[in-house]
């Protein structure tokens, strides 16, 4: 036949539409023409389908080629759609059967060998051809990732020669299993850092209800150690939350088995751009924030970020994602992150410390601190300070309570939580607060003047009751008492 049609796949955001990839054969001098709006990796696949048609010992056609990625107003980008157009032209020209073709859907890059190489998205793939009913066949180690997503048919190809094997019902493809993953992550454990008793109760706090927070401190007094092991007392994710994180990680490429049902962490450094924290690009790839979906933003330093950086993660803060929009393209990624910060309190990092004196000038400290504005500070549920260790603390030989102690509170008050409203409290909507955490006469006159004399803002106060409804969780109580407001109010004592 002189026109053949395999299915394949692109990706746009987090959805990978279908793609008809149509090779016709024509009369007339030799030529291959790539059509439907390819970019420069796609038009490169000319030279390698070639090859690699050759080097498997098939025939490449001296026609007139015309190769038609439909639909046409779709960019197509990446080395992804080598192995369909591989597969489209030499059905056309009667070298292999398209009976299978129709049943099945293909990705992956060619080597000039004709071996296939990893591409990236397959995740997202894999949940799109689902819908579909196909059997899905991606390059080995693609395949791998794919078969973490349930009820899809996934084939793993070593190269060419063996899809167009199985194609000609003379070999069977191997079906990958994901079962190598490893099922219990292993991450730093709290029991490395010593003292701060407080510190660590304010993360356990932010852990059990899905909260930010800024620790503020002396250089050396632990701030970095502390996040680093935050996600360890984090519960462990479920498996849509394991599917979502890897399907993210995956449209960069950056997604490895080992790294299945672990915590995101991602430290950017601080000269990280405002595109690289939420994403973007001609073609949107997601950034740091979507990369830490359902885990850890550490931002170190913080007051060293730009000012105009750090103000892209307002939205995301308070929405749980992000839509990037383009001139002719808009992609929204998910960036549901707990975001854990870290500053010193003056630019020389030693205001307050009990042996060093501060060398900053007030008017030095005030700009250092301005850099940070209100709206995001006010956005940020816990401010602690982190005070520098006593010797007694320093010289310790005891450990300090295991992360896996405080994982299994975490993981109880959080239970609770899903039981009572489905969601972690830093999650509630406004009439969802008026509903799950209500004040006693006591309370509520504590809260009125933590309001007047901290002047907390009307987000501030929704905040400041998420946070009391973490602690009462965390004490197993179903009402939230004066001493659990009274804790939640400490923590919001930074923003005054």
């Amino acid at each position: 036949m002189a026109v053949a049609v395999v299915k394949s796949r692109a990706l746009t955001g987090m959805d990978a539409p279908e793609v008809v990839v149509e090779a016709h054969l024509a009369n007339g001098l030799p030529a291959f023409t790539l059509v439907g709006l390819p970019e420069t990796e796609v038009k490169e696949a000319r030279d390698r389908v070639r090859a690699a048609i050759q080097n498997a010992r098939f025939e490449f056609p001296a026609r007139r080629i015309t190769v038609n990625l439909a639909p046409a107003d779709l960019p197509k980008e990446s080395g992804r759609f080598d192995l369909p157009i591989a597969l489209a032209i030499l059905a056309a020209s009667g070298q292999i059967p398209s009976t299978r073709l129709a049943q099945a859907e293909f990705a992956g890059e060619l080597a000039l060998t004709g071996e296939l190489r990893p591409v990236r998205g397959a995740l997202a793939m894999a949940l799109a051809t689902r819908a579909s009913g196909r059997t899905l066949v991606l390059p080995q180690h693609s395949a791998l990732e794919a078969a973490l997503a349930s009820g899809i048919d996934v084939c793993a190809a070593g190269s060419l020669l063996e899809v167009c094997a199985w194609l000609a019902g003379q070999g069977e493809l191997a079906l990958p299993d994901p079962a190598q993953a490893p099922e219990a992550p292993n991450y730093p454990d709290f029991a490395d850092v010593k003292g701060q008793s407080a510190t660590k109760r304010a993360l356990e706090v932010a852990a059990a209800g899905g909260h930010s927070a800024l620790l503020s401190g002396p250089p050396g007094t632990g701030k970095s150690m502390l996040a680093a092991r935050f996600p360890g007392i984090l519960p462990a994710m479920g498996d849509n939350e394991a599917l979502e994180a890897a399907a993210v990680q995956s449209l960069n490429g950056g997604f490895r088995l080992d790294q299945w049902r672990r915590r995101p962490f991602r430290a950017p450094h601080h000269t990280a751009s405002g595109v690289a924290l939420v994403g973007g690009g001609g073609n949107p790839r997601p950034g740091e924030i979507s990369l830490a979906h359902h885990g850890v933003l550490f931002l170190d330093e913080l007051p060293e970020f730009s000012r105009q950086v750090l103000e892209v993660l307002r939205e995301p803060l308070e929405t749980g994602h992000i839509t990037i929009s383009r001139a002719a393209r808009q992609a929204d990624f998910p960036a549901r992150f707990q975001l854990i910060a870290a500053m010193n309190p003056c630019p020389c990092g030693y205001l307050g410390h009990p042996t060093q004196a501060c060398r900053d000038t007030p008017d030095q400290i005030a700009r250092y601190r301005a850099r940070i504005s209100g709206p995001l500070l006010d956005r940020i549920d816990i401010q602690i300070s982190v005070p520098a260790l006593t010797e007694g603390e320093l010289m310790a030989a005891q450990a300090g309570e295991s992360s896996a102690a405080i994982r299994a509170r975490v993981e109880a008050a959080r239970a609770r939580q899903m039981q009572r409203q489905g969601k972690p409290n830093a999650a509630l909507g406004t009439q969802e607060i008026d509903l799950h955490c209500p004040l006693d006469a006591a309370g509520t006159s504590l809260l009125k003047q933590a309001i007047t004399h901290l002047n907390l803002s009307a987000r501030a106060y929704h905040r400041v009751l998420k946070l009391a409804r973490s602690v009462a969780d965390l004490a197993g109580s179903a009402a939230i008492t004066p001493a659990h407001l009274a804790e939640a109010i400490q923590y919001r004592r930074g923003a005054a």
